[in-house]
């Protein structure tokens, strides 16, 4: 069969990716892609917007099933103009589509279904919708009513904030026809979580569980994008959450449909905020999520197309997908600037290498190939996405692959599942992990500069100890901590001296562990005397030296990390990272400096 994919994004190529995989289909067009989809489809010059277009070609090439990516087309009717022409396309109607397309119209739905979601109301002048405003309690959301491209949602600490947010929607028009109306939301604490599901119109099939992340900046914080990663699954969608939002949010919704003669055939992606008293609705798309889709079709066993065709001939109910028992996690690349304006044109460097990753995929978003050359031509590049036996483990496998990839201005999250992730290391912590490194000193007073190795350690989430031994005052003990090492669980050993600095070769006399020494200043020679003692280990009985001071114990920390990272993964992918904000660091102070002198 030949199956037309509308769309150019991440979404697209993940589709693209897995019904290539398909026995049944012969030839896939993808309209209009991008440079990795050309790759594994042929690219149509027709945008995802001109439905006539679409439906001219997939009459002409007699296709078999076009599915529908984003939602703009989706909006705009091409789901009837297909059918009117009887060609088969996976996705809702326009009246379906309004779920996505405008905001009052789902709020209005929710209510009328006592369906749970924020407290609301809807304004079409600023005067009315500030007057409101007034009567809220911060924070505010504010929401332009129509498709914004995932930035219409405004959320606001004060009422100024507010006011201004009104003002940039409904009389500025910066979202253009859709700030022709605002919503404003009660602001709903919580975590998020996004419900993915097929539908008939009569049958329900779910999808694996997943989260975004919309801030651009670690932490949730900065403005809101199209998603800058995502996770699958969910942990925090838990069977009882999953019945609950069949039975008091998909379900309900469906029967409201129903009641306006609206019958919703495609994806229902339902995003949600869980909190202590169940989910509520924060909004629904009418298509797959974008990145979400990336990590879901990674986690798909079973062949996408028949749950497609299901879909589509109202038969979801004699289809049953199945998982992969792994996560998968998606980390999405953006140019520098995203979500505001970016320039386009930089060479991607280190793709080729992931040509052939057995754990994962590099699913393109705003990409071109010209003369061999891969360059960025949007806003969200890449989206990154591995398998792991957890979210864990798949996040290390794609932080990894996020390492060896580069271009001038690249911008990624680096929390990527960060709330699965903090969970896991609370629980390792309750744990009370035994050290890996211990640091050692001859003085209370050299651990101003040891704290470097410490602050290093940290950053790699390596457990350590740090104690006060002297090679000269407490010999015995030196020797026993120096023997019993290894059999408590150290790998390696860091040890501050100055003077003489017997400490570090009295411990490595003593032990088969690596160690690492710290020259420290604590004499007129200004540690000289501490770095000659250090390296002049006599023979058998090696020290790896460090520099004077706190540049020491900071290298001594990061290379203590280097000898861990060869058996822990989680420490190999942190030092990559390091390595790339270095790198970042050092192209930002040379952007500085050029525009510094093309000012002057």
């Amino acid at each position: 069969m030949k199956v037309l994919v509308i769309g150019s994004g991440g979404r697209e190529h993940a589709l693209v990716w897995k019904i290539s995989q398909s026995p049944r289909v012969e030839k896939i067009y993808c309209a209009p892609g991008n440079g990795g989809i050309g790759e594994i489809a042929e690219l149509v010059s027709i945008g995802a917007d001109a439905i006539d277009q679409l439906a001219d070609f997939a009459e002409k090439e007699k296709i078999d099933l076009t599915v529908v990516g984003p939602e703009v087309p989706l909006t705009h009717g091409i789901t009837d103009l297909f059918r009117d022409r009887g060609l088969k396309i996976f996705g809702p109607d326009r009246a379906g589509a309004q779920l996505e397309g405008s905001k009052a119209f789902t709020k209005e739905i929710l209510k009328e279904n006592n369906i749970p979601t924020a407290s609301f109301a809807v304004f079409s002048d600023a005067a009315s919708a500030k007057k409101y405003l007034g009567g809220q309690k911060p924070p505010y959301v504010v929401k332009a009513d129509g498709l914004a491209a995932g930035k219409g949602v405004v959320i606001c600490a004060s009422r100024e904030k507010g006011e201004a947010a009104i003002d940039d929607i409904l009389v500025r028009k910066i979202f253009g026809q859709a700030g022709e109306r605002v919503v404003i939301e009660e602001f709903l604490q919580g975590e998020e979580a996004s419900f993915m599901a097929l539908t008939d119109g009569e049958h329900i099939l779910p999808l694996a569980s997943s989260q975004d992340h919309k801030r651009v900046y670690d932490g949730d914080r900065g403005p809101n994008t199209g998603g800058m990663g995502a996770y699958s699954p969910a942990p925090v969608v838990n069977a009882e959450l999953h019945r609950r939002i069949l039975d008091e949010i998909l379900s309900p919704l469906l029967r409201g449909l129903k009641k306006k003669g609206v019958l919703y055939q495609g994806v229902l992606y339902a995003g949600l905020m869980i909190n202590e008293n169940g989910p509520k609705v924060l909004e629904f798309n009418a298509r797959f999520g974008d990145p979400e889709c990336q990590p879901v079709m990674m986690r798909l066993k079973s062949d996408l197309v028949p749950l497609l065709e299901a879909t589509v001939g109202r038969r979801l109910d004699r289809v049953e997908p199945e998982w992969y028992e792994e996560a998968s996690v998606c980390v999405v690349l953006c140019s520098q600037g995203y979500p505001g304006s970016y320039e386009k044109g930089k060479e991607i460097r280190g793709l080729e290498k992931l040509k052939d990753w057995k754990r994962g995929a590099v699913f393109h978003a705003g990409t071109v190939k010209e003369d061999g050359r891969w360059l960025t031509s949007g806003g969200r590049v890449l989206g990154v996405t591995a398998l792991g036996a957890d979210v864990k483990e798949a996040a290390q496998e794609a932080y990894r692959a996020v390492g060896g990839i580069g271009w001038e201005g690249i911008h990624y999250r680096k929390d990527i599942a960060h709330r699965v992730l903090k969970g896991i290391e609370r629980e390792r912590m309750k744990k009370k992990p035994e050290p890996k490194v211990g640091i050692l000193m001859g003085s209370d007073s050299d651990l101003e500069v040891m704290r470097e190795a410490e602050r290093r350690l940290d950053f790699f989430s390596i457990p350590y100890e740090t104690r006060i031994l002297s090679a000269h005052r407490s010999p015995l003990k030196t020797q026993e901590y120096a023997v019993s090492a290894s059999n408590r669980g150290i790998e390696v050993i860091i040890v501050g001296a100055g003077a003489a600095a017997h400490l570090a070769g009295a411990v490595a006399a003593n032990t088969a562990l690596p160690v690492i020494g710290v020259p420290i200043d604590s004499s007129s020679l200004k540690g000289l005397d501490a770095l000659l003692s250090t390296v002049q280990m006599p023979a058998g009985v090696p020290v790896a030296t460090m520099a004077i001071g706190k540049a020491g114990a900071a290298n001594a920390g990061i290379f203590a990390a280097k000898i861990l990272a060869r058996k822990d993964q989680q420490i190999a992918t942190k030092l990559v990272q390091l390595k790339q904000e270095m790198a970042s660091g050092v192209e930002e102070k040379d952007r500085n400096l050029r525009r510094r002198k093309q000012n002057r």
